[in-house]
C-alpha cells in the first residue's frame, strides 16, 4: 500500500512537475509580448496625444525616451532584486507594475502620462533584464532556441502593436487613450500565468549579485564587448524608429508608404530573429554569425544611403530588418552563452541593459541635431554605417568562446 501511495504521488508530482515547465514558457512568451507594446503603440499616436493634450514635439518626445532613460537606470538594480526574491517573483512585480503604468497613462492628462509612462519603463526594464537569467536557469541546455522563441514574441508584437495603432484609435473608434490601453489584455494574461510561479522561492546560495556585477563583470573585457554589442545594436534600432519615416520621405515616399516601411523593417526582422540564436546553440563561437549578420546589414544601410526606385528601397529595408532582428536576438542569447549561471547572466543582462539604452536615449538626438546641422540625411546614415562597424567589431569579439 506504501508503495502505492509512493508510486501515485511520485507520478503526481512529475505530472505537476512537467505541467509547471509548460505553464513556464508560455509565461516566458507572454511576458515577452509585454515588453515592447506599450512603447511602440506610442509613435504613430504621438500626434493625437500632441493635438489633445496641447504638448510641444518636445514633451511628446519624452514619451518615447523616458522608458530608455528608466531602462539604462533600472536594469543594473533588476538582478539585485531577482536575487533577493527570486526571478519568477521579480518578473511578476515588474508585470503588474507595467499594468499600473498602462492604467495609470490614460488617466489624469499630462501627469498621469508621464508617471504612467515612468511606471511603464520600470515593468519593461525587469523583464529586459531578468528574461535572459531564467532562460539560463531553467533551460541550460536550450539557451538559443528559448531566446529564440521569446525574442521572436517580443518582436512580433512590438511589429503588431505599431500596425494596430491608427486602426484601434481611428478605425475602431478607440481614441488614443484607450487604443494605449488596449495592450493592458496582455500584461493581464501574463500576470495570471506567472501568479503559480512565484511561490516557493529558493534563495540562491551562490555569490551575491552584487559581487558578480560591481566587481567581476566591470572588470571583464569579454562583459564590454557584449555591452557595446548591445549598446551600437540599440543606438541603431531606436535611432531608425525615430528618423526612418523622415528619412523615407525626404527620399520621395509618402508619409504613409514611409511608415508601412517601419513596420516592414520590425516584421522582416522577425524570421532572423530567431534564427539567429537559435543558431548561435549550435556553434560555440558565434562569429561566423556576426560577420553574416553585420554584412547584410551594412549592405541595407549603404543602400539606404543610394536610395533608389520604391521595389529598391522595399530590398533595403528588408536587409535592414534582418540585420536588426539578428543582432537583437543573438546579443540576448550571448547573455547566457557567455556565462556559467543564471545570476551571472542576469547581471550581464542588466550591465549590457543599462549602458545599451543610455546609448539608445542619445541616438535619436544625435541623429536629429545632425540632421539639423547638415540639413541632409547624409550625414546621419553615414553614422549609421559607422556604428554597424563598431557594432560588428564589439560583435566578433563577444562571439568568441569564451566566459566573463
Amino acid at each position: 500500500m506504501d508503495e502505492l501511495f509512493s508510486s501515485s504521488a511520485g507520478a503526481a508530482f512529475a505530472a505537476w512537475g512537467s505541467i509547471k515547465k509548460m505553464l513556464l514558457i508560455v509565461g516566458i512568451i507572454f511576458a515577452a509580448f509585454n515588453l515592447r507594446p506599450a512603447i511602440t503603440s506610442v509613435g504613430p499616436l504621438i500626434g493625437y496625444i500632441r493635438e489633445d493634450l496641447g504638448i510641444s514635439n518636445g514633451v511628446a518626445g519624452l514619451l518615447t525616451t523616458i522608458p530608455l532613460i528608466v531602462f539604462a537606470v533600472l536594469s543594473p538594480l533588476a538582478p539585485k532584486f531577482a536575487s533577493r526574491y527570486g526571478n519568477e517573483t521579480a518578473i511578476f512585480a515588474g508585470l503588474v507594475v507595467l499594468l499600473a503604468g498602462m492604467i495609470i497613462r490614460t488617466f489624469g492628462a499630462m501627469i498621469g502620462l508621464l508617471l504612467g509612462t515612468v511606471l511603464i519603463g520600470v515593468g519593461i526594464a525587469i523583464g529586459n533584464v531578468l528574461l535572459p537569467g531564467i532562460v539560463k536557469e531553467r533551460f541550460p541546455d536550450k539557451i538559443g532556441l528559448m531566446t529564440s522563441v521569446y525574442s521572436t514574441a517580443m518582436g512580433m508584437l512590438a511589429g503588431i502593436a505599431s500596425g494596430l495603432a491608427i486602426p484601434l484609435s481611428e478605425g475602431l473608434k478607440f481614441g488614443w487613450k484607450n487604443a494605449l490601453l488596449f495592450w493592458a489584455i496582455l500584461a493581464i494574461v501574463a500576470i495570471c500565468l506567472w501568479f503559480p510561479l512565484i511561490s516557493g522561492k529558493q534563495r540562491s546560495a551562490k555569490p551575491p549579485i552584487e559581487h558578480i556585477s560591481n566587481g567581476f563583470l566591470l572588470r571583464s573585457p569579454l562583459a564590454w564587448q557584449v555591452t557595446f554589442f548591445m549598446g551600437l545594436q540599440s543606438f541603431l534600432f531606436y535611432s531608425m524608429v525615430a528618423w526612418l519615416p523622415e528619412i523615407l520621405q525626404a527620399d520621395g515616399l509618402s508619409a504613409s508608404t514611409a511608415g508601412w516601411m517601419l513596420f516592414l523593417v520590425q516584421i522582416a526582422g522577425l524570421p532572423a530573429t530567431f534564427v539567429a540564436p537559435a543558431l548561435s546553440d549550435k556553434y560555440a563561437d558565434q562569429r561566423r554569425i556576426v560577420a553574416v549578420l553585420g554584412a547584410i546589414y551594412l549592405a541595407g544601410l549603404v543602400g539606404l544611403l543610394y536610395g533608389g526606385p520604391l521595389l529598391l528601397i522595399v530590398f533595403w529595408i528588408i536587409l535592414i530588418g534582418i540585420g536588426q532582428g539578428a543582432s537583437i536576438g543573438l546579443v540576448l542569447a550571448l547573455f547566457g552563452l557567455r556565462t556559467r549561471s543564471s545570476e551571472q547572466a542576469s547581471a550581464l543582462s542588466g550591465m549590457a541593459q543599462s549602458i545599451g539604452y543610455l546609448l539608445a536615449a542619445f541616438g535619436p538626438i544625435l541623429i536629429g541635431v545632425l540632421y539639423d546641422k547638415t540639413h541632409s540625411w547624409v550625414a546621419p546614415i553615414l553614422l549609421f554605417i559607422a556604428v554597424c562597424v563598431l557594432m560588428i567589431i564589439a560583435g566578433l569579439n563577444a562571439g568568441r568562446n569564451k566566459y566573463v
